[in-house]
């Protein structure tokens, strides 16, 4: 009788134990295999936080889609998921592989590399900002060729399933996620869901997307100069911005680079991006067929948009070198020269007007194109590079303690 008495106290303990264990820190892996309750989510509370988007002066509210809004426990597992190799076939790169914090969220190479040393057919580009570079109401928004039209589309078709990137399946990731010991319970406080089953590649790009949409920037010295004029830029700085301004600024403006019509520099919008897809003369080729990449043209169909490519974000250009969709300028001076050359005629078909029609950027002098090129420098923000809560997790020496 005693025996059976203390069998039954055992199991008790045990069983609380199990649920004690549950409460503290998560659902264990399906691994332990000990009941049923190590399925069930819904013993963890579920009270979402809003995240509260930070105000930053010079840059519009940023659009955030209906079906995923943006909660404190989504950001936060976005993050870990964005830094997450597990989300590769071997377990070696993540996003953040391709996209580095110190170099506004690109990795420096010319093409990135994928699982087993694979490079990609395209230059990583910066994430600072990409919120909006994102238009809810486009179809075609994100990417050098405009192949997706929102961050939860992109990470749903782009680079987990890609063979030259993550090359793994969903339906891998979704196990490995399900049997983890931490990302159930993130997920639950993300989402509300009540059981391991429904952790799945809708809610992972949610949660990313989520994260991406935070990677705001607008304290460069040109930010601070807007606000304390004169302080914070010096004058070859200064006279760089004039003549990228030009016309776009003033009807009584001196020389025109033509930066800024393709370059958005209204206060109201200084994302320094107009965000279209155009053809800024890097191919001559006798027609629209013989373009090497076509670019937006093979997601449009549209032969007239072979060659056209994502017009980009000038904020912290000067971290995200090298230039272009191919990487094939290594510094803004090769990129100025670039530009100036193209005043000077050339032979492909679908150029942008703003291009063609520049009178004074085939006559900009050395010192001009300094100067622009020194103004670029004067939009780089460094303050985020340290930023916790953008960095690796992984990086840290307990990375889910917060999560216990």
């Amino acid at each position: 009788m005693k025996k059976i008495i203390y069998l039954s106290c055992f199991a008790a303990l045990v069983l609380t134990g199990c649920k004690e264990k549950i409460d503290s820190i998560g659902p264990l892996s399906p691994n332990y295999n000990l009941t049923e309750l190590e399925e069930r989510l819904d013993t963890i509370p579920y009270f979402p936080t809003a995240y509260n988007m930070p105000v930053i002066d010079g840059l519009p509210p940023v659009e955030v889609p209906a079906d995923n809004p943006m909660t404190e426990e989504g950001v936060r597992l976005g993050r870990f998921l964005f830094y997450e190799t597990e989300l590769s076939i071997d377990n070696t790169v993540s996003c953040g592989s391709c996209h580095h914090v110190d170099k506004a969220f690109t990795d420096g190479l010319d093409f990135s590399i994928g699982v087993n040393g694979a490079r990609t057919t395209r230059n990583s580009m910066s994430l600072i900002n990409i919120a909006y570079s994102e238009k809810q109401n486009s179809i075609h928004n994100l990417m050098w060729d405009g192949s997706f039209s929102t961050l939860e589309q992109q990470i749903l078709e782009g680079p987990v399933t890609n063979s030259l990137e993550m090359a793994n399946t969903w339906e891998e990731v979704e196990t490995r996620l399900r049997a983890h010991n931490h990302y159930p319970r993130m997920f639950r406080q993300a989402f509300g869901i009540t059981d391991k089953s429904e952790i799945n590649r809708e809610l992972v790009a949610k949660a990313i997307a989520q994260f991406e949409r935070t990677l705001n920037s607008a304290a460069s010295r040109y930010d601070q100069h807007e606000f304390v004029p004169f302080e914070y830029m010096d004058e070859q700085e200064l006279r760089g911005m004039q003549l990228f301004i030009g016309d776009a600024g003033s009807v009584n403006a001196g020389k025109d680079g033509e930066c800024a019509h393709c370059h958005s520099f209204t206060r109201d919008k200084a994302v320094f991006g107009r965000f279209n897809f155009s053809n800024n003369g890097l191919d001559s080729t006798g027609n629209s067929f013989m373009f090497p990449d076509p670019g937006f043209g093979a997601v449009t169909g549209n032969i007239g948009d072979n060659g056209k490519f994502k017009e980009v974000t000038l904020r912290n250009i000067a971290l995200t070198a090298p230039y272009m969709h191919d990487g094939r300028f290594n510094t803004l001076e090769e990129v100025m020269d670039h530009y100036v050359s193209i005043g000077h005629g050339t032979s492909s078909p679908n150029v942008s007007n703003e291009l063609t029609t520049a009178p004074d950027l085939p006559n900009l002098t050395q010192q001009e194109q300094d100067d622009i090129v020194a103004f670029l420098h004067a939009l780089t923000d460094t303050s985020y590079v340290n930023k916790v809560e953008w960095s690796d997790p992984f990086s840290q020496e307990n990375p889910w303690q917060e999560n216990q």
